[in-house]
């Protein structure tokens, strides 16, 4: 049994805004591992705040680009450590800079973009010595790409979130409106048959639970259960969100309203916090 510290249990309520005494039973029930304590909560009915989260960062500027003719699309995140760095006009412009020459030097990897030279200079070099300048930590800490017949590019909030959108067809008010919804519902994936087996598995394994719990009878467990499925599919899958600037349709038929061949392929959402 492994020792359940009180930065643990305060970990897991910050996650997931469960009680303390609830908290400590979960990492316990859960021999600490933190993921487990958190569907353990859920297994009992607690309305956990935070079934998954961004990926991490802390402060920084968010740029995305398409390339020319929009055939490809990149996001990324030029990381610091406080707000006041990161709304300086200088750190931005030179956040763009790097976010500039990743597109004109079609680059495909954070790997890559640090190799890159900008006015004889290595963009890892650069950002060392703009670490060196301001006295914060200075990373390209996120980088994604994708390629499709069309991308759309979106930014949030004054550079703290951005979204790429990769479209079957040439759609720029569609891709437009889709990056939004991305942005505002944070989807986990594109569709039902984009969601990992694992996932699926996890989801209605929860789901049963709370049915058992609830005191139904074990034959009808799995009919209620995959009903809670089929919901957190509609919930959490892009084309079967409803779409939030019409909400009597999805965004699926928001998009075949527009063509019955426009599609989402890829989409990628990257965020501060």
């Amino acid at each position: 049994m492994s020792t359940i510290t009180a930065a643990d249990i305060n970990k897991l309520r910050q996650a997931t805004g469960a009680g303390m005494m609830d908290c400590r039973k979960a990492l316990t029930e859960s021999n600490g591992e933190f993921e487990a304590a958190i569907d353990w909560l859920r297994k009992q009915g607690q309305k956990v705040a935070a079934k998954r989260s961004d990926r991490e960062a802390k402060e920084g500027v968010i740029l995305a680009y398409p390339t020319p003719g929009n055939k490809a699309g990149i996001v990324l995140c030029i990381s610091c450590e406080t707000d006041f760095v990161s709304k300086n006009a200088d750190f931005i412009a030179f956040a763009q800079s790097i976010a500039e020459a990743a597109i004109a030097h079609d680059v495909k990897s954070a790997e890559e973009l640090n190799n890159v030279e900008i006015n004889g200079a290595k963009v890892s070099d650069m950002i060392n010595d703009k670490l060196a300048s301001i006295g914060e930590k200075i990373e390209v800490s996120k980088f994604e790409r994708i390629e499709a017949p069309y991308v759309a590019t979106y930014i949030h909030g004054s550079n703290r979130m951005g979204v790429l959108v990769g479209l079957t067809l040439e759609a720029a008010e569609a891709g437009k409106d889709v990056a939004m919804q991305i942005a505002a519902m944070n989807p986990l994936a594109v569709d039902e048959s984009s969601i990992s087996p694992e996932v699926i598995a996890r989801e209605k394994d929860i789901a049963i639970e709370l049915v058992k719990a609830e005191g139904k009878p074990a034959e009808m467990a799995e009919k209620i259960a995959m009903g809670k499925l089929n919901k957190f599919f509609k919930d959490n899958t892009l084309m079967a969100q409803a779409f939030v600037k019409d909400g009597n349709k999805s965004v699926s038929e928001y998009l075949k309203g527009i063509d019955a061949n426009l599609n989402v392929i890829e989409f990628k959402r990257v965020a501060l916090g």
